[in-house]
């Protein structure tokens, strides 16, 4: 809907806010300074301020590098096991051994060892042994790698009408009407019953098909909302091939088939594989400036590419680093490879019993001493939906890392709140380093509210905080974030794991 202007006459005036006074108003003189008294006051009280003033030149030149090396991992993971598999490929580059291999030869760690384990081929833990013992606790950089997305079902595939169709179930919290109309891509596994694996990724390269879901058309469209758009319209075109056989009742698609075969893949292999359909093409530059970047899968790889170059290049900590990357938390961090599985301990228990004795006491106080950034991303404010937002306690973009003290939603429901002695503790870091950050919450208090890992490490005593990068258009298909803000949690990500005591 275009959006209606008052006429301009000669009896008004805009002021900094962009509303418009009459001047014949009471009061109308004293208005604009006002509301610059206002404005620069909440200026003060936010430190709203972009950041990209205060950036020279070669800083700039740096953000920049490092925002092409995140676009390129963003562009190649675009699922959970993808982002699992190249972390490990990272890991083992940068001198990270499997810690069921050590566990296996009974060999003792030390400080400086790095380890790494992995579960279920979707969640990955990074360790980096320190230099204290580990009752002492440890320093934790907490990110998810699932996102968003829609799922095949398990017998996905049928024919309606000349045309063949995926059937999908969403994945996360999506708006389902900004997946229509979209270039879209496969992405996943095919586990055959020998146990063999095929990897699929088709739709990506420029030669490669994408595939499509069908929209109505505005002309026919108009007694409902464009936004109504259920869960079972969301089905992926991949033929216009298909037809009855005349010797069959049942609808075949042989052309899709014979298609599937040159893949090694029988539609019976459906149900056991793992096919992700995920919006095609790579992450971009945005803006005439290119200080933003626009992609999918921002939420949360954007924090957890951070964390993991923060972890691969820590070298010698006094307390042991610790990288955890976990999916399944946009649904709730359930399941065998979500926060709330009992993975991450069991790998705890692991590291302390090659550092010494194990006792479950040794590992109780490893898990309560330690100190935990849940690095996941904010929303940012955006102006174009400003009714949603609090200009006073809202992150920003291209303003720095964001802190929130508490998420979860209404009345803090689900909420891990951090301590103000470990918020100070912080505080001092991120001065110290000179790094961009802000303190905010996420919308106003009654607009809605999001989740993250952080109240389920909380439970085992350890101060936590959730701190993370603020995007446009969370959960759409594609996201948008500031390269200034990517760059500076990664600074302070590395900070914390070298500095916290």
């Amino acid at each position: 809907m275009n959006k209606v202007e008052p006429k301009n006459n000669k009896n008004t005036k805009t002021n900094k806010i962009g509303r418009k006074v009459n001047k014949t108003e009471p009061g109308a003189n004293n208005a604009e300074t006002k509301n610059n008294k206002i404005e620069n006051a909440l200026e003060k009280l936010t430190k709203v301020k972009n950041k990209w003033c205060l950036c020279d030149e070669n800083q700039k030149k740096v953000i920049f590098s490092f925002s092409e090396e995140y676009k390129k991992f963003l562009s190649e993971n675009k699922t959970e096991r993808e982002c699992c598999k190249t972390t490990i490929e990272l890991a083992e580059e940068n001198g990270f051994v499997n810690l069921q291999t050590l566990a296996k030869s009974g060999k003792k760690l030390k400080a400086g060892d790095r380890v790494y384990a992995v579960n279920q081929h979707k969640s990955v833990v990074l360790f980096v042994i320190g230099k204290q013992p580990l009752e002492n606790g440890t320093n934790i950089l907490g990110a998810h790698i699932d996102s968003p997305r829609l799922d095949l079902k398990q017998n996905p595939l049928y024919e309606k009408n000349g045309f063949c169709l995926l059937d999908t179930h969403y994945y996360g919290g999506i708006k389902n009407y900004q997946w229509v109309s979209l270039p879209l891509a496969l992405h996943g596994v095919v586990v055959k019953k020998d146990g063999s694996v095929i990897d699929l990724n088709i739709g990506e390269k420029a030669d490669e098909p994408v595939f499509y879901i069908s929209d109505l058309l505005p002309h026919l469209k108009k007694e409902k909302s464009v936004q109504e758009v259920s869960g079972e319209q969301l089905d992926v075109i991949v033929g216009g091939m298909a037809f009855r056989k005349e010797s069959e009742s049942e609808v075949v698609m042989d052309n899709l088939k014979k298609i599937l075969s040159t893949y090694n893949i029988d539609e019976d292999d459906f149900v056991s594989a793992e096919i992700e359909v995920v919006p095609a093409g790579a992450a971009r530059d945005m803006g005439l400036d290119r200080s933003m970047i626009v992609g999918y899968g921002h939420d949360d790889r954007s924090c957890a590419y951070a964390s993991l170059r923060a972890i691969l290049e820590c070298e010698n900590p006094q307390k042991t680093a610790v990288c955890l990357l976990v999916d399944k938390e946009e649904i709730g961090s359930v399941g065998a490879t979500g926060m709330k599985s009992r993975f991450f301990e069991n790998a705890m228990a692991e590291l302390v019993n090659l550092c010494g004795n194990y006792s479950e006491l040794t590992l109780k106080r490893a898990l309560a001493n330690s100190n935990m950034i849940s690095s996941d991303v904010t929303a940012g404010y955006d102006p174009s939906w400003a009714a949603s937002y609090n200009i006073q306690t809202d992150a920003f973009l291209s303003c720095g890392l964001s802190f929130n003290k508490y998420t979860g939603h209404r009345g803090k429901s689900e909420a891990n709140d951090a301590s103000p002695e470990y918020i100070a503790r912080l505080r001092k870091i991120l001065d110290d380093n000179n790094l961009f950050y802000q303190f905010t919450e996420m919308g106003k208090v009654d607009q809605g509210g999001g989740g993250t890992i952080a109240y389920i490490l909380a439970e085992y005593g350890m101060n936590v905080i959730d701190a993370g990068i603020p995007l446009l258009s969370m959960h759409a298909p594609f996201e948008v974030a500031s390269k200034l803000d990517i760059y500076h949690a990664y600074l302070f990500y590395k900070a914390f794991l070298k500095e916290m005591e």
